[in-house]
């Protein structure tokens, strides 16, 4: 049986199901169990967001074999009224990136910018 992640205390600027959504936009066959451990939860939160997403249309699956093969609504609008019209798609633009991205190191209009002397 595979360990419980650590948990986090305090807030965060992204929602659990939002984690999930990514990870499952970023590899549409990823298993729950990568899932967790990449979002560092616990499978059973993970397959109860799966569920919630595929309830309201934001997620579907087909089974090939052992496999899930999952499939994101890229149309679907978010839940919030304050993004109201804005479309999954939006969000998963900022959450998911491309491997090569992933594994280059930061251009220079990525860094920091600090214009403060640096400290002695």
């Amino acid at each position: 049986m595979a360990a419980v992640p650590e948990s986090h205390t305090g807030w965060t600027f992204i929602t659990n199901h939002a984690r999930v959504l990514a990870a499952i936009a970023d590899n549409p066959n990823i298993r729950i169990r990568e899932i967790a451990a990449h979002c560092r939860l616990t499978e059973r939160a993970v397959s109860r967001i799966i569920s919630d997403l595929e309830q309201d249309g934001y997620l579907s699956h087909t089974r090939e074999g052992r496999t899930n093969n999952y499939r994101v609504d890229p149309d679907k609008v978010l839940r919030h009224p304050a993004e109201a019209g804005l479309p999954v798609a939006s969000l998963l633009s900022l959450l998911v990136q491309d491997e090569t991205e992933r594994a280059a190191p930061p251009t220079a209009h990525e860094l920091p910018q600090n214009n403060a002397p640096a400290a002695r």
